[in-house]
């Protein structure tokens, strides 16, 4: 449950975070938060397989987790504006 409760709050952190960063982002609290936890999966499956490493704890896994969601974003973006 305590994992559950650590990924929404981190996701609604990055979601947010990337929102502010990539113009015309932010979704409203539920859509910053599917935003980042779908960024932190992009995240997760990305840096390993670039060989980066942000360190364990709180503050890699808001920073890996923004990374991620800017990248869905940019994404989102290219694909509607198409």
């Amino acid at each position: 449950m305590e994992t559950i409760i650590v990924a929404i709050i981190i996701g609604a952190i990055a979601g947010w975070l990337a929102g502010q960063i990539v113009s015309g982002g932010g979704f409203g609290l539920i859509g910053d938060i599917i935003v980042g936890i779908i960024g932190a999966i992009i995240a997760g499956y990305l840096f390993p397989a670039l060989g980066v490493s942000l360190g364990g704890g709180w503050i890699g896994s808001i920073i890996a987790a923004t990374i991620g969601a800017i990248i869905l974003l940019v994404i989102l973006k290219l694909v509607k504006r198409a």
